[in-house]
């Protein structure tokens, strides 16, 4: 598992310096999801991890990212609310909404970019609270926005509890 990681990441360091293009590393499917935000109702367009080796990935090595766009990370059941997301190789900074099975959010954390080597090196932002999806936009989206606790995510091919 390790060495897999490894090579995702060597992989991934790779393609990011050559073109920026991650569909040789690991695929991601989009999608389109609703967010019902104090201010109205918000469309973005995101890239979702569901497996181990896309939730491993992450977006890591990316330089930017749409101010309409993100990245949905969906669980099979309930991640512990000490089940936290790290910034190992991200260099952007990013929020995080963790979102529960009814499909609100739960919890928010302001994440910036580790430059630790190691990713043993860089903090982890936990929830504090148990979450059945996570999603990641550029620092400062959430509060433009009007997302907060309590907001409602309409998530994609996920049927709740």
């Amino acid at each position: 598992m390790i060495l897999a990681i490894a090579a995702l990441s060597v992989a991934a360091c790779s393609q990011a310096q050559d073109s920026g293009d991650y569909s040789g590393v690991v695929r991601f499917d989009s999608a389109t999801i609703r967010v019902l935000s104090a201010r109205g109702p918000l469309t973005l367009r995101v890239e979702v991890a569901r497996s181990p080796e896309q939730r491993t990935m992450g977006l890591m090595e990316r330089t930017a990212l749409s101010d309409s766009g993100g990245m949905l990370f969906l669980y099979e059941r309930d991640e512990p609310a000490t089940a936290g997301f790290w910034m190992y190789r991200t260099r952007i900074p990013l929020d995080i909404a963790y979102i529960d099975s009814s499909g609100a959010v739960v919890a928010i954390r302001r994440m910036e970019p580790c430059t630790a080597t190691l990713a043993s090196g860089c903090p982890t932002y936990e929830p504090g609270v148990p979450y059945r999806a996570a999603l990641e936009v550029n620092a400062g989206m959430l509060e433009r926005a009007g997302i907060g606790l309590g907001t409602r995510v309409a998530l994609p091919d996920w049927d709740g509890p």
